[in-house]
């Protein structure tokens, strides 16, 4: 089972981003000695005791019951996704990651070469880059198979430039990579990735300690594009068939827009 200070941690570092106006308390008489919420504060908006809560808190408490996470879950302004992940963290179990068999991963590269408008790259669940087709190379130059992808999404300057809602992107990025391995922190690959964005990458070090949770979105990345110019591309994420965490990550645009006339001259090489 994942370990309880998951969830203690988990809870601690929610509790820590909320005032008491957020959730319709008075900061009452004096300095506030705590970040955010009081553990007792948490404890009365739950309707559970202050001394189970810290128990929680403290890895003490292993199994809280459905009602007792939703209830939570209500104080400490969760949304649907950290919601699904605050019940996870209790219920479910860890396993190892699936891997790709080779032919899948080749099929996939076969597919995505056939998509001459359309940039898309093969990720695991750590967004490491296994394929990719030419349009994504020429889109973003950081990327390449080998690669991962939000290392560089967060360490290469030309991606901070590239993107012109780079913040909002990266926040989302991060909170989505702990949706996806942060069941299961022991897992070596997972230990790597999180020694190397913590030791290259301030804006990682600041928003992982946060335990922000985001889900998997379909939207518009505008970006500014060293050879074509503004580009406002929508992105989404599809599911890879017959390799479980896997995704197909893909940049497209709006058919008779300019965006769609900027990316053609992307793919023509002019």
């Amino acid at each position: 089972m994942p370990s309880t200070h998951q969830l203690g941690d988990y809870l601690r570092a929610r509790r820590e981003l909320l005032r008491p106006h957020d959730v319709g308390l008075t900061e009452g008489p004096g300095r506030r000695r705590v970040a955010g919420l009081r553990r007792s504060e948490v404890a009365i908006l739950a309707g559970i005791s202050t001394e189970y809560y810290v128990k929680l808190e403290q890895g003490q408490e292993a199994n809280p019951t459905t009602q007792v996470l939703d209830a939570l879950s209500r104080a400490l302004k969760l949304d649907d996704t950290a919601t699904v992940y605050l019940h996870a963290l209790v219920k479910a179990t860890e396993r190892p990651a699936p891997q790709a068999s080779s032919s899948a991963i080749d099929r996939t590269q076969w597919l995505i070469d056939s998509w001459p408008m359309t940039a898309a790259m093969v990720l695991d669940r750590y967004n490491d880059i296994l394929a990719m087709n030419p349009l994504m190379a020429a889109l973003v130059a950081g990327y390449r198979p080998g690669r991962n992808a939000l290392t560089v999404l967060l360490t290469d300057p030309e991606l901070r430039e590239l993107y012109l809602e780079w913040e909002g992107l990266s926040g989302r990025s991060i909170g989505l990579l702990r949706s996806r391995v942060g069941l299961a922190p022991d897992q070596p690959r997972v230990q790597e990735l999180i020694a190397e964005l913590t030791r290259d990458s301030p804006r990682f070090r600041e928003l992982w300690r946060r335990h922000d949770i985001e889900g998997m979105t379909e939207g518009t990345h505008p970006m500014n594009h060293p050879e074509v110019g503004r580009l406002d591309l929508h992105y989404a994420h599809l599911p890879l068939v017959g390799a479980e965490d896997h995704t197909i990550f893909l940049y497209y645009a709006e058919p008779g827009t300019p965006h769609e006339l900027a990316l053609a001259r992307l793919v023509s090489g002019r």
